[in-house]
């Protein structure tokens, strides 16, 4: 009863217009855990003033974003970073109710289709020509330019709800249907690139200085193109930059993860978005 009260004398004051005050009840509030969330939209929805609901708004982003934060903790932390799992989290940045239960199934359904074409007696290319054949043709994935106006096609459960995203969601989103259908493709690091590397079977060093010559052949996650080596050394030659080897060395989840959310950042570049790319800033660091 008492702490109904204390939460009721906190939500009177939210109105202060004293920043000090209001930045001293929202750290009480927040101190309340994401229990106190229904509390604050049930007063979101009484309340007429736009200026109280930014605030409270603002309230339960922070809310959330603390319980996220603690997630990509636990993520960084545990022995295996798998991306799915990586890339749902960055999605909860901005849909912090996003059930991960239609993903899963959505990715299954594309998963089914491709295992199905495949076996043994396939070359790489062969198999890359069923899993982009697969996604963009039958299960109609598209791609486009990256644009920061277009939040939501970075992010991996909008891109299969809309059937459309930019290079690193279709590129996360072809990298988890590799990974589970054991298809060694890995992210790398080309610069203003999210390219896909199709490596030799069995390769997986990752401290080899220049791994190119375990590269069969490129992706691009866009429109699912395949590129040669001398495709990519034009590119390099365009950009007019060395290609050295750490460029083709393959990315960890962790890293792919740290390079979503970076890019992520850049759609809130606004006086009023800044906060989240600050938060976006600080999720990176937990992957350190």
């Amino acid at each position: 009863m008492e702490t109904n009260k204390e939460i009721s004398a906190l939500f009177t004051l939210i109105d202060d217009p004293d920043e000090e005050v209001f930045g001293l009840v929202s750290n009480k509030i927040i101190d309340y855990g994401k229990n106190i969330i229904p509390n604050l939209e049930h007063l979101w929805e009484t309340t007429p003033n736009e200026e109280i609901q930014t605030r409270i708004e603002l309230l339960i982003h922070r809310l959330h974003f603390t319980d996220l934060s603690e997630d990509f903790r636990q993520w960084s932390i545990s022995g295996h970073h798998d991306l799915m799992l990586g890339a749902l989290l960055a999605g909860k940045f901005q849909y912090p109710e996003v059930s991960t239960t239609p993903v899963l199934q959505e990715i299954e359904k594309v998963r089914r289709n491709i295992w199905l074409e495949l076996n043994n007696y396939l070359t790489p290319l062969e198999q890359i020509n069923i899993v982009t054949s697969i996604l963009y043709s039958y299960y109609g994935l598209k791609g486009g330019e990256t644009n920061y106006k277009e939040p939501n096609e970075f992010l991996l459960h909008k891109t299969l709800e809309a059937k459309r995203g930019n290079q690193i969601s279709n590129g996360i989103l072809y990298l988890v249907l590799c990974e589970l259908l054991d298809i060694p493709v890995r992210a790398i690091n080309i610069p203003k690139q999210f390219i896909i590397a199709y490596f030799k079977p069995g390769y997986s060093d990752e401290s080899l200085p220049n791994p190119v010559h375990k590269i069969d052949f490129f992706i691009d996650p866009t429109s699912g193109q395949i590129f040669s080596q001398q495709d990519v050394d034009n590119y390099f030659k365009r950009i007019a930059v060395p290609p050295v080897g750490s460029y083709f060395k393959p990315q960890k989840n962790k890293q792919v993860i740290q390079q979503l959310l970076e890019e992520f950042s850049k759609c809130f570049d606004t006086e009023k978005d800044k906060y989240k790319q600050s938060e976006l800033a600080a999720l990176m660091k937990l992957l350190e």
